[in-house]
């Protein structure tokens, strides 16, 4: 089945009950598996009044399909124990915001969803954060191994665009003190803290595609080494960095370590390794698909949502490793990917604002 946003309009339309089915075959392609015991087998519960069973305080008509369960007997629907649970958006609005997410390159923002169906852009807001609750990947999954590609990154605001009182004063590679910039003239890669950026590290596995980023306090050893050794098998993997001196840390501890020298604008090497067969083969050593990511990356923040919050940049870190590890999928598969993890996920909005951002 391929999922575009005209099948959509022409298989759902303004139907609820038929998105509530559309849903039903997304989540359940064998049939309805119970959300409280996951037993298997289930009977439709058929409502009374043809218009819809009475639902809520305020006695409203919902066309809400309910199911009850053969083994525990409780009543479950396709929405309990979702992202979905408690919502008050129509479910057609919901697939249709999920069809464009999974098929927007560079995102979709909370005010074009405010704009395409009708909500506040607080409801667009939580809409997309429980969308990208659903993309964040499972704690548990085995560590990446092979060679992974590690890089770094500052997110932020560009230092020319900020007010004069925000911007730092720049400082020499010494230390010495504030420096004169001069226009083109490049300076050398300084990795010290910059204003109030966030830093991002990202770790890619050449062999399966898949991005794994998280946010980091700063870019020393014993930060990244605690990074990289929570989601990689250290004694199987190779890994490619650029030449920042606190990769070493880690190195030791790797089956290998192979970095290129970017501040003398080296970014791919070949070594070539002869096998014990006799065999020569070649090995390219590079951090460039780190750099492509971060390129999206920072094109969808500026271009898209032009401003995420530091409390939130996780959760769109969680967004763009989805998006980065099933590129190669359709849209409808990408899709199909993000309502199999809706499961078990349960956000709710005060979470989200308890510590009073919004971003």
């Amino acid at each position: 089945m391929k999922l575009t946003l005209a099948e959509l309009r022409k298989r759902v339309g303004d139907d609820e009950e038929a998105a509530y089915e559309l849903l039903e075959e997304l989540r359940w392609p064998t049939g309805p598996i119970c959300s409280h015991c996951g037993h298997d087998k289930a009977y439709f519960l058929t409502p009374k009044d043809p218009a819809g069973r009475v639902s809520g305080p305020h006695g409203k008509r919902s066309v809400r399909r309910v199911w009850k369960c053969a083994k525990c007997r409780k009543q479950f629907s396709v929405l309990t124990d979702t992202i979905f649970q408690g919502t008050k958006i129509k479910l057609t609005d919901w697939l249709t915001v999920m069809v464009l997410v999974s098929s927007a390159k560079n995102g979709i923002s909370g005010r074009e969803v405010e704009r395409l169906i009708g909500v506040t852009p607080e409801t667009a807001w939580f809409m997309l954060h429980r969308l990208r609750e659903a993309m964040r990947r499972e704690s548990v999954l085995a560590p990446l191994s092979g060679v992974v590609v590690a890089d770094e990154t500052y997110i932020g605001g560009v230092e020319r665009n900020k007010h004069k009182g925000d911007r730092p004063a720049p400082v020499s590679s010494s230390g010495a003190g504030p420096v004169r910039v001069i226009p083109g003239q490049r300076e050398k890669q300084n990795r010290g803290p910059k204003g109030n950026k966030s830093i991002v590290l990202s770790l890619i596995s050449t062999e399966t595609g898949e991005a794994r980023s998280r946010v980091v306090p700063d870019v020393t050893g014993a930060t990244l080494r605690k990074a990289i050794a929570e989601q990689v098998d250290m004694p199987n993997t190779t890994l490619h960095t650029d030449e920042w001196k606190g990769y070493n840390a880690v190195a030791q501890e790797l089956a290998g370590h192979k970095t290129v020298n970017h501040s003398e604008d080296e970014y791919v090497r070949v070594e070539k390794v002869r096998g014990e067969d006799g065999q020569v083969s070649r090995n390219v050593i590079t951090s460039n698909q780190a750099e492509n990511y971060f390129s999206q990356l920072k094109r969808s923040i500026d271009g898209t949502h032009h401003h995420v919050s530091k409390e939130h940049l996780q959760r769109y870190l969680d967004e763009f490793d989805f998006r980065y590890s099933t590129r190669k999928l359709s849209d409808t598969a990408r899709l199909q990917r993000m309502v199999d993890q809706v499961d078990g996920r349960r956000l709710t909005y005060r979470p989200l604002t308890d510590h009073g951002s919004v971003g």
